[in-house]
């Protein structure tokens, strides 16, 4: 089998399977373990796959820029972006994280609400300010421009002092066995700091990001309260996902 055929077989794998475990492929196609994960490589390069310890998981679609972000599935995160802005009670204290899943959010909370919110986002901020009832506290940092979110040393410190009710996250991967993952290791560790400062924690992902994998895990399932996808709640993932235990909320 050519090295383009081969490539062509673990992609088809990918997609069928959701992994790839490089010695059983190997033993599969009757070639070198180190032939499979010199592909793997190529692939991953290429951003096609992201590799794990034995094989490779799919890419997160969403990896790209905050600007490219915005026009990826739009549909779905206006759909998980309303059930989350369900979840925020008057009154509460919310946590949210930056990115164009949370800034639809943003944009679905009720004009009049009454709550506080925590985020680490200047354009969550600035989205929120004709918001008459809404307190605001931005949490200040090194600005992570692909993210449009503060993290970093001084972020992380500032999000120790902060309480809420809630926190809703997003993550570019979302995969039984890999858990919650971006794409940034500074990124990763502000999320967990944000997480860990709210009596809840719902996870935004919208459908493509489902069995995929990025490079830095933020959060293993047992730390958080649910997941909201617009993801068919048939589709494999999710159903593996709530054999595991984890909440899962339906948008759409």
């Amino acid at each position: 089998m050519l090295a383009a055929e081969r490539r062509a077989h673990l992609l088809g794998l990918l997609a069928r399977e959701g992994k790839i475990i490089a010695k059983d492929v190997a033993a599969r196609l009757g070639i070198s373990e180190d032939s499979v994960r010199r592909d793997l490589r190529d692939l991953a390069a290429e951003g096609l796959c992201q590799r794990v310890y034995g094989g490779a998981l799919p890419a997160s679609p969403a990896v790209v820029d905050y600007a490219a972000r915005q026009t990826v599935a739009p549909d779905g995160k206006q759909k998980v972006a309303s059930v989350a802005a369900g979840l925020v009670r008057p009154g509460s204290a919310l946590i949210l994280d930056g990115g164009t899943t949370a800034l639809a959010v943003a944009r679905a909370l009720p004009h009049d609400l009454d709550c506080t919110v925590i985020t680490h986002s200047p354009t969550i901020a600035a989205a929120l300010l004709d918001h008459p009832r809404a307190e605001l506290f931005l949490l200040g940092g090194r600005v992570f421009k692909h993210s449009a979110v503060t993290c970093g040393a001084a972020a992380v410190e500032a999000a120790q002092n902060v309480s809420a009710d809630l926190c809703l996250l997003g993550v570019t991967g979302v995969h039984p066995e890999a858990g919650l993952t971006t794409a940034d290791a500074d990124e990763a560790a502000m999320k967990r700091s944000l997480s860990a400062r709210a009596a809840d924690t719902y996870i935004l992902a919208s459908s493509e990001k489902i069995g995929t994998a990025s490079r830095f895990r933020v959060l293993p399932w047992e730390k958080v309260t649910g997941l909201i996808t617009d993801a068919d709640r048939h589709h494999t993932v999710v159903e593996q996902l709530q054999a595991l235990g984890v909440d899962v909320l339906a948008a759409g």
